[in-house]
């Protein structure tokens, strides 16, 4: 997360974890004001995402800060100390402004799609979308507590 992301690059933020079952909360040290929290991990991790997203109100990214430059921030090393662990938490701009995307898949993979899409009263591009956010604001931000851990750890 260092040096100037190019355009169609999302922007991620590191991110503060910390908490205890029922009760997590998640603070950004490069955005101030902007927090989630969540009953469970998974639950404040999609909440960060939206509130990251929330903060970004004019469409202008700031750079964040590199995981090294923000262990050096007293303030991070404080709630480090305390237990906090980082987490890389997704910047996704809404612009409202749609764009056309030409993808390649697998024909079988596109009709269970269809009929998927179909059965949930979806179009395919809506379907596709919501497919794409589940994956961005699910897996990925799991994955990143536990590499940063693992990271951590050595």
């Amino acid at each position: 997360m260092t040096g100037q992301r190019t355009e169609t690059e999302m922007a991620r933020f590191f991110a503060l974890l910390d908490g205890h079952d029922g009760a997590y909360g998640v603070a950004f040290p490069d955005a101030p004001g902007a927090t989630a929290m969540g009953k469970t991990v998974d639950e404040a991790l999609r909440n960060a995402a939206a509130a990251i997203a929330d903060w970004i109100d004019d469409g202008e990214v700031p750079e964040p800060r590199s995981i090294d430059e923000l262990r050096q921030d007293p303030e991070v090393a404080e709630q480090l100390a305390d237990g906090a662990a980082f987490v890389v938490v997704p910047a996704i701009v809404e612009d409202s402004r749609p764009v056309k995307a030409n993808i390649s898949m697998e024909a079988g993979l596109l009709a269970a799609i269809d009929e998927a899409a179909s059965s949930a009263g979806l179009t395919r591009s809506a379907f596709l979308v919501t497919a794409a956010r589940e994956k961005i604001f699910g897996g990925s931000l799991r994955d990143s507590v536990r590499e940063i851990d693992k990271r951590d750890a050595h």
